[in-house]
């Protein structure tokens, strides 16, 4: 298939950030009121506002909502409409809880922050380490992923790196860069510059860890796998990284429990060896994150956050 040209591509890009961003719920004007409400009201009121205000979006969004459920519908086709909506409805209200507990999380001590943390297992990231390669962490939009970043920096101390896409919304993105600031965590933002690879590359060398989400690809930047019995495009990077440093990818999960506790669920590490066909062996790894992320979708659906038709979205 021929590629399309640079002005289509960058056309086909933006119709991917217009899709990611138009449920509204991640916009400059809601996003800012919720980082400084949050940041000063008690977090019974905050739960209560964002119980109340995304049960409301449910309702009026309905072009996201109806997102949700077709998404849903794919994992669970055995569930009707109405057991579809209300798994809708709860995915909005874990969104809103995440979000706060990632921004009370910011001024937590560390020591009352590893109080609500349950199985976090630093070892691994040691044993990891040891092998003087970094570690690719990668993970996706489920659960709390931006907790994770503080966890490793607050908790652990672990030096970070986070490759993340720019924000549509600028104050969005300002006020997300001044949190990763406040945490000591070194940001990579993809289209930025030319020699991006070679940055994350550089990282990788110098023994950090380098955190990446791949369940959303960026033009051509993507490989086909099986995900939940649907085909569907990962971003390649990390697999990529993987293979060209030696780094293991680490498949991370952050899952709030009903009594505000996290749990740190890492998969077994996946190693990119080379050898034989490249692109064979990148996908091999690749579907190996898919299937874990489809494992943790089935057992925890409300927490997969993809706000947009994700498979209609796919490139055919």
């Amino acid at each position: 298939m021929t590629p399309p040209p640079p002005q289509r591509a960058r056309e086909l890009d933006q119709v991917g950030k217009v899709r990611w961003a138009e449920h509204a719920l991640n916009n400059g004007l809601i996003f800012s009121a919720t980082y400084h409400g949050v940041s000063r009201l008690p977090v019974g009121i905050s739960y209560g506002i964002g119980t109340m205000g995304t049960w409301l979006a449910s309702k009026t969004m309905r072009r996201v909502t109806r997102a949700l459920v077709d998404n849903l519908r794919q994992v669970f086709p055995e569930l009707d409409e109405r057991q579809l909506g209300a798994l809708a409805v709860l995915t909005y209200r874990s969104y809103a809880y995440d979000t706060i507990d990632f921004i009370r999380s910011l001024s937590t001590p560390p020591d009352a922050l590893a109080c609500k943390i349950v199985d976090l297992d630093r070892g691994i990231f040691d044993r990891l380490l040891a092998g003087g390669k970094g570690i690719l962490l990668v993970a996706a939009h489920f659960g709390s992923w931006e907790l994770g970043a503080v966890i490793l920096r607050k908790v652990l101390g672990y030096p970070l790196t986070m490759v993340a896409m720019a924000e549509p919304s600028e104050g969005v993105n300002r006020i997300r860069r001044d949190m990763r600031a406040t945490m000591g965590v070194e940001l990579l933002e993809v289209r930025q510059s030319i020699d991006t690879p070679l940055q994350i590359r550089r990282h990788l060398a110098e023994n950090r860890i380098v955190a990446m989400l791949l369940d959303r690809h960026l033009g051509r930047d993507r490989i086909a796998v099986d995900f939940c019995g649907r085909e569907a495009h990962f971003l390649k990077t990390p697999s990529l990284m993987s293979y060209l440093s030696g780094a293991p990818m680490l498949p991370a999960w952050i899952v709030r429990h009903p009594d505000g506790r996290f749990r740190c669920l890492f998969d077994e590490p996946v190693w990119v060896t080379r050898g034989g066909d490249r692109e064979a062996t990148l996908r091999t790894a690749t579907q190996a994150i898919a299937d874990r992320l489809a494992a943790k979708i089935r057992q925890y659906p409300h927490l997969w956050y993809q706000f947009y038709p994700f498979w209609k979205s796919q490139p055919t």
